[in-house]
């Protein structure tokens, strides 16, 4: 898989998301490779849009269409300011329902001093363990970027619902895993928050 990680501020979230609506209808039967968006704006105006591809090469493909590349000229223009693109082909999907029915969604970025043992320790959170302990959460995308970046994209069934779930107690090996992750972080992790996410995929 092969991700495109989209971000700007915007003052007009109403038109950035029709814009999205636009892709939908007129250009979305034509992206080969495309696996799925997930896209909003933050209380704040932040804007993000999260792009799935099969492939690096799908993402090349769909770019180089003429009628993306005169949607994009005019989608930016929506952005104050040039928004900016990271990609990665580091992946990693886990599911436990279905995220396209998400009623929140929150985005997480931030930055490891060594990546490798962050996704050990990660890995001592198995997806099939966490139902239990957080049934509100549908499922995760994780991305690294470079210089130990990564981006980690939560699905939950409603705020509410995950407002209680992460006011819940870790069993105490799971603490002190965290503690661990805490310690390796280069300052500290942004959270934006999509209340209304937009989920789109080729179904």
């Amino acid at each position: 898989m092969f991700v495109q990680v989209i971000q700007g501020r915007t003052s007009d979230p109403d038109a950035l998301r029709a814009a999205g609506d636009r892709w939908m209808r007129e250009l979305a039967p034509g992206a080969i490779g495309w696996l799925g968006t997930t896209a909003g704006v933050t209380d704040d105006g932040q804007a993000i849009a999260v792009v799935r591809f099969e492939s690096a090469e799908a993402a090349e493909r769909n770019a180089a269409r003429p009628e993306q590349d005169r949607w994009w000229n005019e989608t930016r223009t929506l952005f104050d300011g040039e928004p900016t693109f990271l990609e990665s082909s580091d992946v990693e999907v886990q599911t436990v329902g279905d995220p396209d029915r998400a009623g929140f969604v929150q985005v997480m970025q931030g930055q490891t001093s060594d990546m490798a043992r962050s996704r050990e320790l990660m890995a001592q959170f198995p997806f099939e363990e966490m139902k239990n302990l957080r049934p509100e959460v549908l499922g995760s995308l994780n991305i690294g970027h470079d210089e130990g970046r990564w981006t980690q994209v939560l699905y939950f069934t409603s705020e509410d619902e995950a407002r209680v779930g992460e006011r819940k107690e870790l069993p105490p090996d799971w603490q002190v895993t965290m503690e661990e992750l805490t310690k390796l972080s280069v300052g500290d992790p942004v959270f934006l928050d999509l209340r209304d996410p937009v989920l789109n995929s080729p179904a």
